[in-house]
């Protein structure tokens, strides 16, 4: 497996344990539809979540949220709009981007975008 394929996962169980600490409920990991994936959908305070997970290994080429692009966004909008049709009972939304930062030998920086906007 290639490296950023195995940081891309070690955040994503990351982001599991930070999320659930923060007082999250995770619903789910890697739902997809089609050819569209969400990272992370999660419950807090009867709101729904849609997070993408973005990990690096450091900030040598920018920090993590910066590579969430708006056709990425898009792609998660769209992937969620499905979710909802199967899901009407969720009333209330928001779109989010956790970015992790691993050091080498020190503890992994975390930091939500909550409600992300086009």
């Amino acid at each position: 497996m290639a490296t950023h394929n195995e940081t891309g996962k070690k955040g994503e169980s990351l982001a599991a344990d930070w999320l659930e600490k923060s007082g999250f409920t995770l619903l789910h990991h890697n739902w997809r539809h089609s050819h569209y994936e969400i990272d992370i959908i999660a419950s807090r305070s009867n709101m729904l979540h849609f997070i993408e997970v973005k990990t690096r290994r450091s900030n040598r080429f920018g920090y993590p949220e910066e590579s969430v692009s708006d056709r990425k966004m898009e792609n998660l909008m769209l992937a969620a709009e499905e979710f909802l049709y199967r899901h009407p009972e969720w009333k209330k939304v928001q779109y989010d981007v956790l970015s992790i930062t691993m050091g080498k030998n020190e503890e992994s920086d975390f930091f939500l975008i909550e409600d992300v906007y086009l």
